[in-house]
């Protein structure tokens, strides 16, 4: 299932606009939702030579769709900071556009130069557009610069937009994707078309998920707040030690704090990247949230795969204690970010969890 499947009622929409499309269109909504998917996908369908009649959607065997698929189409553009470029390179990138060919070539220099500032969209290649845009489309077709995150824009860079947004050229597409558009200008923002995809519907979500080869897509959904793409990202780094925090807490009063906590720290040790503690904490609250959830006899939000054992825990626990907890674990929260020792982190934690279980 295709990422953009996950939001028909707005695709159609924007093919009902395609006869009078706006200069400038800003694509928001909450992250993991697949918006950059989306995009990439109406910039093929604009540039397709022969779309399918009925959703627009572009054919994929054209020429046009050709160059498209690997990422050197005449009449389109990305723009995204250059750490994002770094980043993605070296990975196989199935989505056009991604990389040209000087990103193929990504060398320490640039990877530094990445780490020190390039985490925003310049004023530079703004700049660069003036090329691609003062000359006709090569294949009499819309041309499309897809700026993606358009948040990352820097105070030039957006200023420097603006100018082109409030005499806009022709037969061009300026195409924003943004998770915050907030922290867009208003004069930005006000010169855009804007469509804010929604979540969907949670059978759509799981019915995605379930396609993509994810087991219990439901809880996963749901611990992505309703967010696919963000539910499989999630899957993906965290699945191994997401389980083995499950398991712990299910134990609930048989929990046995301390070799839980060397597990765990073992499991979180051999990861790599960012820090994983803050969405260790993310998984405990929400499960607190289901305990107090099934302390009133109300239906479980998050874990919906474990409702029967948080049932079970909850009614061998007191609210006070739940929410006093909770408390202690937005302090727990803020301490994830520079956890002073591993081990000691987790062991609070699950020592202070299994008390709640205790007899007084």
């Amino acid at each position: 299932m295709k990422s953009e499947t996950l939001h028909t009622e707005s695709w159609m929409r924007l093919q009902k606009w395609r006869a009078r499309l706006p200069h400038a269109l800003l694509l928001s909504g909450e992250r993991g939702l697949g918006k950059l998917d989306f995009a990439f996908a109406f910039a093929a369908s604009l540039l397709c030579e022969a779309p399918h009649a009925e959703e627009g959607a572009a054919c994929g065997e054209c020429l046009a769709c050709r160059w498209f698929s690997q990422g050197n189409h005449p009449d389109f553009r990305l723009l995204q900071p250059a750490a994002l470029r770094i980043e993605e390179a070296g990975e196989d990138k199935s989505k056009a556009g991604k990389m040209d060919s000087a990103d193929d070539k990504v060398d320490k220099t640039d990877k530094e130069k990445s780490a020190r500032g390039g985490q925003q969209i310049v004023i530079d290649q703004i700049r660069e557009l003036d090329e691609f845009l003062c000359v006709g489309t090569h294949r009499q077709k819309t041309r499309v610069i897809l700026i993606h995150p358009a948040e990352r824009l820097n105070r030039e860079a957006a200023n420097a937009l603006l100018k082109m947004l409030e005499e806009p050229p022709q037969d061009t597409l300026f195409l924003l994707v943004s998770s915050e558009p907030m922290r867009l200008a208003p004069t930005l923002r006000s010169r855009c078309q804007n469509l804010r995809l929604p979540l969907p519907k949670a059978a759509v979500g799981e019915a995605f998920l379930a396609s993509a080869g994810l087991r219990d897509a439901a809880t996963w959904l749901a611990l992505a707040g309703g967010a696919p793409l963000l539910a499989l990202r999630l899957a993906e780094k965290t699945a191994s030690w997401q389980t083995l925090t499950t398991e712990a807490l299910q134990r609930g009063d048989r929990l046995d704090a301390l070799p839980a906590a060397a597990q765990l720290e073992k499991n979180l040790k051999a990861m790599k990247g960012e820090n994983p503690l803050p969405q260790f904490v993310d998984w405990a609250q929400k499960w607190l949230v289901d305990l107090n959830l099934a302390a009133q006899n109300l239906p479980v939000r998050f874990y919906l795969g474990e409702r029967a054992r948080i049932m079970e825990l909850a009614k061998k626990s007191q609210p006070v204690r739940l929410s006093r907890f909770y408390r202690q674990l937005l302090q727990l929260r803020r301490e994830s970010t520079h956890p002073l020792n591993l081990r000691l982190f987790l062991e609070q934690f699950f020592l202070g969890y299994h008390a709640l279980f205790l007899e007084e």
